[in-house]
Protein backbone atom coordinates (compact mmCIF):
# COMPACT_ATOMS: atom_id res chain seq x y z
CA UNK A 1 0.00 0.00 0.00
CA UNK A 2 1.40 2.92 -0.85
CA UNK A 3 0.89 6.50 -1.02
CA UNK A 4 1.01 7.76 -4.42
CA UNK A 5 -0.45 11.41 -5.31
CA UNK A 6 1.20 14.80 -4.28
CA UNK A 7 -1.74 16.72 -3.36
CA UNK A 8 -4.09 16.24 -1.04
CA UNK A 9 -8.12 15.15 -2.17
CA UNK A 10 -11.41 15.38 -1.05
CA UNK A 11 -14.10 12.95 -1.38
CA UNK A 12 -15.21 14.92 -4.00
CA UNK A 13 -12.21 14.71 -6.16
CA UNK A 14 -11.81 10.82 -5.13
CA UNK A 15 -15.48 9.93 -6.17
CA UNK A 16 -15.32 12.04 -9.59
CA UNK A 17 -11.63 10.48 -10.68
CA UNK A 18 -10.88 6.91 -8.39
CA UNK A 19 -14.62 5.61 -7.71
CA UNK A 20 -14.72 2.76 -10.24
CA UNK A 21 -10.83 2.42 -9.65
CA UNK A 22 -10.47 -0.86 -7.46
CA UNK A 23 -6.94 -0.23 -6.55
CA UNK A 24 -7.13 3.10 -4.28
CA UNK A 25 -8.48 3.84 -1.16
CA UNK A 26 -8.35 7.67 -0.03
CA UNK A 27 -7.14 7.99 3.47
CA UNK A 28 -6.56 11.75 5.10
CA UNK A 29 -6.51 12.93 1.82
CA UNK A 30 -3.88 10.83 0.32
CA UNK A 31 -4.51 8.52 -2.60
CA UNK A 32 -3.47 4.63 -1.30
CA UNK A 33 -2.61 2.73 -3.96
CA UNK A 34 -3.73 -0.53 -2.17
CA UNK A 35 -1.62 -3.34 -4.57
CA UNK A 36 -4.16 -6.12 -5.22
CA UNK A 37 -2.76 -9.22 -6.44
CA UNK A 38 -4.17 -12.36 -8.20
CA UNK A 39 -4.10 -14.51 -5.16
CA UNK A 40 -5.47 -11.35 -3.16
CA UNK A 41 -8.48 -11.45 -5.10
CA UNK A 42 -8.38 -15.57 -5.46
CA UNK A 43 -9.06 -15.60 -1.74
CA UNK A 44 -12.02 -12.91 -1.17
CA UNK A 45 -13.62 -14.16 -4.26
CA UNK A 46 -13.69 -17.72 -2.80
CA UNK A 47 -14.89 -16.05 0.64
CA UNK A 48 -17.43 -13.61 -1.24
CA UNK A 49 -18.69 -17.08 -2.89
CA UNK A 50 -19.55 -18.85 0.81
CA UNK A 51 -20.31 -15.56 2.40
CA UNK A 52 -23.39 -15.12 -0.67
CA UNK A 53 -24.31 -18.38 -0.79
CA UNK A 54 -24.66 -19.07 3.36
CA UNK A 55 -27.02 -15.51 2.91
CA UNK A 56 -29.22 -17.19 -0.17
CA UNK A 57 -29.47 -20.26 2.11
CA UNK A 58 -30.63 -18.54 5.19
CA UNK A 59 -32.61 -16.32 3.20
CA UNK A 60 -31.49 -12.91 5.08
CA UNK A 61 -32.40 -9.56 3.65
CA UNK A 62 -28.16 -9.25 3.29
CA UNK A 63 -26.08 -8.58 0.20
CA UNK A 64 -22.82 -8.77 -1.19
CA UNK A 65 -22.91 -5.24 -3.87
CA UNK A 66 -20.00 -5.76 -6.72
CA UNK A 67 -18.70 -2.33 -5.98
CA UNK A 68 -19.23 -0.19 -2.37
CA UNK A 69 -17.30 2.75 -0.59
CA UNK A 70 -17.41 3.54 2.76
CA UNK A 71 -17.17 6.94 3.94
CA UNK A 72 -17.10 6.37 7.46
CA UNK A 73 -16.49 10.01 8.65
CA UNK A 74 -17.74 13.09 7.31
CA UNK A 75 -14.95 15.02 8.69
CA UNK A 76 -11.98 13.44 7.52
CA UNK A 77 -11.19 12.54 3.48
CA UNK A 78 -11.21 8.78 3.91
CA UNK A 79 -12.74 6.45 1.65
CA UNK A 80 -12.69 3.14 2.41
CA UNK A 81 -13.02 0.56 -0.27
CA UNK A 82 -13.37 -3.01 2.07
CA UNK A 83 -12.16 -6.67 -0.18
CA UNK A 84 -16.11 -7.55 0.69
CA UNK A 85 -18.83 -5.91 2.48
CA UNK A 86 -22.78 -7.16 3.18
CA UNK A 87 -25.29 -4.75 3.35
CA UNK A 88 -28.41 -4.36 4.75
CA UNK A 89 -30.83 -3.99 2.18
CA UNK A 90 -33.93 -2.98 4.63
CA UNK A 91 -31.89 -0.10 5.92
CA UNK A 92 -30.16 1.30 2.83
CA UNK A 93 -33.00 3.98 2.08
CA UNK A 94 -31.54 6.02 4.77
CA UNK A 95 -28.34 5.97 2.95
CA UNK A 96 -27.97 9.47 1.80
CA UNK A 97 -25.62 8.95 -1.13
CA UNK A 98 -27.13 5.35 -1.88
CA UNK A 99 -29.46 6.42 -4.63
CA UNK A 100 -26.31 8.02 -6.97
CA UNK A 101 -23.50 6.62 -6.07
CA UNK A 102 -22.76 3.07 -3.85
CA UNK A 103 -21.57 4.60 -1.38
CA UNK A 104 -22.13 4.21 2.47
CA UNK A 105 -21.92 6.72 5.48
CA UNK A 106 -23.89 4.96 8.19
CA UNK A 107 -22.56 1.74 10.07
CA UNK A 108 -25.79 0.47 10.61
CA UNK A 109 -26.20 -0.15 6.80
CA UNK A 110 -23.25 -2.58 7.22
CA UNK A 111 -23.35 -6.17 8.52
CA UNK A 112 -20.04 -7.51 8.24
CA UNK A 113 -16.51 -5.87 6.69
CA UNK A 114 -13.68 -8.67 5.21
CA UNK A 115 -10.44 -7.68 4.58
CA UNK A 116 -7.82 -9.68 3.23
CA UNK A 117 -4.72 -8.72 4.06
CA UNK A 118 -1.78 -7.24 1.87
CA UNK A 119 1.22 -5.31 2.55
CA UNK A 120 -0.78 -2.67 4.03
CA UNK A 121 -1.41 -5.74 7.14
CA UNK A 122 -0.78 -2.37 9.83
CA UNK A 123 -3.87 -0.68 8.22
CA UNK A 124 -6.72 -3.79 8.63
CA UNK A 125 -5.19 -5.13 12.50
CA UNK A 126 -5.12 -1.80 13.58
CA UNK A 127 -6.89 1.85 12.58
CA UNK A 128 -9.59 -0.03 10.32
CA UNK A 129 -10.11 -1.63 13.60
CA UNK A 130 -10.99 1.46 15.55
CA UNK A 131 -12.71 2.78 12.38
CA UNK A 132 -14.92 -0.10 12.07
CA UNK A 133 -15.61 -0.26 15.38
CA UNK A 134 -16.73 3.73 15.85
CA UNK A 135 -18.64 3.11 12.46
CA UNK A 136 -20.43 0.07 14.68
CA UNK A 137 -20.07 -2.75 12.13
CA UNK A 138 -20.83 -5.76 14.19
CA UNK A 139 -18.45 -8.46 12.62
CA UNK A 140 -14.86 -7.79 11.33
CA UNK A 141 -12.66 -10.23 9.18
CA UNK A 142 -9.55 -9.69 8.93
CA UNK A 143 -7.99 -12.69 6.15
CA UNK A 144 -4.24 -12.71 6.48
CA UNK A 145 -3.46 -15.98 4.52
CA UNK A 146 -0.01 -15.57 4.01
CA UNK A 147 0.63 -14.76 7.83
CA UNK A 148 2.20 -11.19 7.09
CA UNK A 149 0.73 -9.28 10.35
CA UNK A 150 3.32 -8.13 13.34
CA UNK A 151 4.01 -11.11 16.15
CA UNK A 152 2.22 -8.22 17.80
CA UNK A 153 -1.24 -9.23 15.93
CA UNK A 154 -1.19 -12.65 15.06
CA UNK A 155 1.68 -13.94 17.46
CA UNK A 156 4.81 -16.45 16.86
CA UNK A 157 5.56 -18.21 14.64
CA UNK A 158 3.62 -16.07 12.25
CA UNK A 159 1.03 -18.32 9.87
CA UNK A 160 -2.02 -18.21 8.46
CA UNK A 161 -4.81 -16.85 10.91
CA UNK A 162 -8.08 -15.61 10.53
CA UNK A 163 -9.57 -13.16 13.14
CA UNK A 164 -13.20 -12.45 13.50
CA UNK A 165 -13.63 -9.36 15.51
CA UNK A 166 -16.70 -8.97 17.36
CA UNK A 167 -18.46 -6.07 18.48
CA UNK A 168 -19.17 -6.02 21.87
CA UNK A 169 -20.44 -2.24 22.89
CA UNK A 170 -18.13 -0.01 20.67
CA UNK A 171 -15.08 -2.45 20.88
CA UNK A 172 -14.06 -5.50 18.88
CA UNK A 173 -13.27 -8.67 20.74
CA UNK A 174 -10.91 -10.61 18.62
CA UNK A 175 -10.75 -14.79 17.81
CA UNK A 176 -8.43 -15.95 15.66
CA UNK A 177 -8.06 -18.94 13.61
CA UNK A 178 -5.88 -20.73 11.62
CA UNK A 179 -5.17 -23.75 9.18
CA UNK A 180 -7.45 -26.60 9.68
CA UNK A 181 -9.78 -24.97 12.27
CA UNK A 182 -13.49 -24.46 11.58
CA UNK A 183 -14.42 -20.32 12.19
CA UNK A 184 -17.12 -19.47 14.05
CA UNK A 185 -18.87 -16.17 12.99
CA UNK A 186 -21.48 -15.21 15.81
CA UNK A 187 -23.17 -13.01 12.85
CA UNK A 188 -23.87 -16.06 10.81
CA UNK A 189 -23.75 -19.15 13.30
CA UNK A 190 -24.81 -21.77 10.15
CA UNK A 191 -21.64 -20.06 8.24
CA UNK A 192 -19.11 -23.12 8.31
CA UNK A 193 -15.53 -22.50 6.65
CA UNK A 194 -11.67 -22.88 7.48
CA UNK A 195 -8.78 -20.87 6.04
CA UNK A 196 -7.91 -23.61 3.68
CA UNK A 197 -11.13 -24.02 1.71
CA UNK A 198 -10.10 -20.71 0.99
CA UNK A 199 -6.83 -20.22 0.06
CA UNK A 200 -5.52 -20.07 -3.23
CA UNK A 201 -4.52 -23.45 -5.21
Amino acid sequence: MTSIFPKTLTFADFIAHYQENPRYELVDGELIDMEPTGPHETVSGKLATQIGIHLVAEQLPWFIPRTCLIYPFTDAATVRRPDIIVLDETVLNREPLWEREPVITLGKSIKLVVEVVSTNWETDYARKVEEYALLGIPEYWIVDYRGLGGIAFIGKPKQPTFTVCQLVEDTYTQQQYRLNQPINSPLLPGFHIRLDDILPR
